[in-house]
């Protein structure tokens, strides 16, 4: 019998791999160089372990290893991607579109875009969760600069189409940019087959460490972005600070080990998910939200009839970490803006749920997730009922 906590709500944050780790703590004991101080031995040691590690991330996405820009993370990433066009290419163009499903990262930027005179149109998706391609080739315009589109949902795990709004975007000469972190390393991404112009990632989605990730930037030389930060001309002048060695070592370990053991740990998750729904569904009258034949097996949005997910994740929170909505400084919960743009409304709409899954997770904590899952349901549905 599993006693323990357990944790579904890896779409947040991931573990730290201990081979990550290793390596991690390895660079902080022998590298203490800055990268940027190359009239000594110490700082060329400490660049050229950077300059490995950007070679790596570049293999991966099958990109050039000066396309790739170090920044803190997936909210960054987005900023310097959507702020960094937007106000570098001003002169040909204010609009920009992104997809009314994005992360809060883009939206938030986005937002602030407005602010300062550009105009910005939000692509709702179908009920299925899936921005069809038509509806962004619709309304781009002569001064479009930028499309926007997240790769895998953070909140229902639909994967969007990709390769298809790339096509769109390259026919019409606007630019793309694809938040990639829920996908990188998980699903094989190839920036020589499919065009993308920006591409972010985030090591703490893969089990890497926090405050680090980046954004791939293609025809990077060519391409002009305006940096958010300045005072050094780190990262070929676009992201300003001394660069964060070990940070690296982890994000290109993680992403490297994620990329060997890609298609094992897609098949443990996928059982791991299978596992704990086919527990729910005997039990309780689930409903899950996104389409199917697109949804990533790392992440699961689900309703259960009857079950507020605030009653739920409050009932569930000494003993299975889950997610439900956004806390806001009130504290009070906000309902998915994506299942909001999806449609969905009242009771389904506020009991929602996410479970999310990586490779540490095993069918017996699935089961037993699913078995928490369900007597808590129950509990508060004969309250419900009571009351």
């Amino acid at each position: 019998m599993i006693l323990s906590p357990l944790y579904f709500d890896s779409a947040a944050t991931t573990s730290l791999d201990p081979d990550v780790a290793s390596a991690m703590f390895a660079a902080l004991r022998s590298l203490h160089g800055n990268p940027s101080s190359a009239s000594h031995c110490f700082g060329q040691a400490a660049a050229q372990r950077v300059e490995t590690c950007r070679a790596s991330i570049a293999a991966e996405f099958r990109c050039a290893p000066d396309e790739v820009i170090f920044t803190s993370g997936a909210t960054e990433a987005d900023n310097l991607a959507l702020a960094g066009i937007a106000r570098a290419h001003a002169h040909r163009g204010r609009h920009l579109i992104v997809s009314a499903i994005e992360h809060r990262a883009v939206l938030a930027c986005a937002d602030q875009l407005e602010r300062e005179g550009f105009e910005v149109s939000r692509v709702p998706p179908d009920a299925a969760g899936v921005v069809q391609p038509e509806a962004i080739a619709a309304l781009i315009r002569p001064d479009t600069l930028l499309i926007s589109l997240i790769h895998t949902n953070n909140e229902t795990g639909v994967q969007q189409p990709i390769e298809t709004v790339a096509e769109v975007a390259a026919e019409a000469g606007v630019l793309l940019h694809v938040d990639a972190a829920q996908a990188a390393g998980k699903f094989k991404i190839d920036l020589d087959a499919v065009p993308i112009d920006l591409l972010t990632v985030s090591a703490h989605k893969l089990h890497g460490p926090k405050g680090i990730g980046c954004l791939v930037v293609r025809n990077r030389p060519q391409l002009r972005l305006a940096p958010l930060m300045v005072g050094g001309d780190q990262e070929y002048g676009l992201r300003a600070g001394t660069l964060p060695l070990h940070q690296i070592v982890g994000l290109a370990g993680a992403l490297q080990k994620a990329a060997i053991q890609r298609d094992q740990d897609l098949a443990q998750v996928s059982a791991v998910r299978d596992c704990l729904l086919a527990e729910l569904t005997a039990a309780l009258p689930v409903v899950v939200h996104g389409d199917p034949q697109r949804q990533s097996p790392y992440i699961i949005a689900l309703s259960i009839p009857g079950v507020p997910s605030d009653a739920l994740r409050n009932h569930l929170a000494e003993t299975l970490a889950i997610a439900s909505g956004s806390a806001c400084s009130s504290g009070t919960v906000e309902p998915s803006h994506v299942l909001r743009a999806m449609g969905l409304e009242g009771d389904l709409l506020y009991g929602a749920v996410r479970l999310s899954f990586d490779r540490t997770h095993s069918l017996a904590e699935a089961a037993e997730a699913a078995r928490r899952i369900i007597a808590a349901a129950e509990r508060i549905r004969a309250l419900c009922e009571a009351s």
